[in-house]
């Protein structure tokens, strides 16, 4: 199992953990649950049939992980901020990611906010499909979906996009999305 894990780990990290910071957009939180998705990949691999690939798999497990934090957060959240005054504790890393740097592009960073305005699902086909570069097929056994329902999914959230990024430009420009 441990060269199993290390080649999983060599082939996919990259790829996963981008995934996550795309969708918690917290550098610490998508460390955390890449570690959590390691966790549920050791317990669980002995379980991996072979239906699909080890990577769309491998990414079915991030996207439930990242559900899961999602669902905590809306319960824990209120106590969370009453309990920790964020603005005057916090924590910030002195590197950034080559991600963090591209996103000081006015343009990438727009296109970043609209799409924190589509649904999960619609952000979650984009991310896959054309940030990660998931087939159709792939995106849809990772979300468990048919590819009709990925293609659907694909061309609304595409459309939101394109609507929602004219809007914002016409309403002054993506200065005031940063």
């Amino acid at each position: 199992m441990d060269s199993v894990f290390k080649e999983i780990y060599n082939k996919y990290h990259q790829d996963l953990f981008q995934f996550l910071m795309y969708m918690v957009k917290k550098r610490d939180v998508a460390e955390d649950l890449a570690q959590d998705v390691y966790i549920r990949v050791l317990k669980s691999y002995h379980n991996f049939e072979g239906k699909s690939s080890e990577k769309t798999w491998l990414f079915s497990i991030a996207r439930n992980v990242a559900i899961d934090y999602f669902r905590k957060q809306k319960s824990l959240k209120n106590r969370i901020m009453e309990a920790f005054e964020w603005r005057k504790n916090q924590i910030s890393d002195i590197g950034p990611l080559p991600e963090e740097i591209v996103m000081k592009n006015e343009h990438i960073r727009l296109l970043y906010h609209c799409l924190d305005l589509c649904t999960k699902d619609q952000k979650a086909v984009i991310i896959f499909r054309y940030i990660n570069n998931f087939s159709i097929s792939e995106t849809a056994e990772i979300l468990g979906w048919s590819e009709s329902k990925v293609k659907t999914t694909q061309h609304r959230a595409l459309n939101v996009l394109r609507k929602l990024m004219n809007e914002k430009e016409r309403e002054g420009g993506v200065q005031q999305y940063g």
